[in-house]
């Protein structure tokens, strides 16, 4: 219900190449850090977003999504449900054509907005999973 096959698509191959990765650090350990590595190696930029604003994989860090000084076309976050609703807010607010929530992040409420604003959204899967999978 919260990620069909046609949108997952949608979001990997068409609706633009620039991630935000909204709590990506220099933490190896996390799962945002391998994540965005996979995007990498498919093509996409990715822009950390923490509160550190720490450069990861190569590419500056903002500590917000309104720090990000061009657009941004995909939202990843991995955050949890309990802050993630108010990422999605400013997904919608900065422009970006699309929202995902990683595996576990889940608040429906939030899908129901973003959906009404306009933007693509996927909620609890993983795009490191999804994008070898397209083929």
């Amino acid at each position: 219900m919260y990620a069909d096959a046609e949108t997952i698509r949608r979001i990997l191959t068409s609706t633009g190449d620039t991630w935000a990765v909204v709590g990506l650090s220099t933490n190896e350990s996390r799962a945002a850090w391998g994540v965005a590595r996979v995007l990498q190696r498919y093509g996409k930029r990715v822009v950390p977003v923490h509160p550190k604003a720490e450069t990861v994989h190569g590419e500056q860090g903002y500590a917000s999504l309104a720090d990000i000084p061009f657009p941004v076309d995909v939202v990843d976050v991995f955050v949890n449900s309990a802050l993630a609703g108010k990422v999605a807010d400013e997904a919608v607010e900065v422009g970006a054509k699309a929202v995902w929530f990683q595996l576990g992040v889940i608040d429906p409420e939030a899908y129901a907005r973003t959906r009404r604003a306009g933007l693509d959204m996927v909620m609890d899967r993983c795009p490191a999973i999804e994008i070898p999978q397209l083929g």
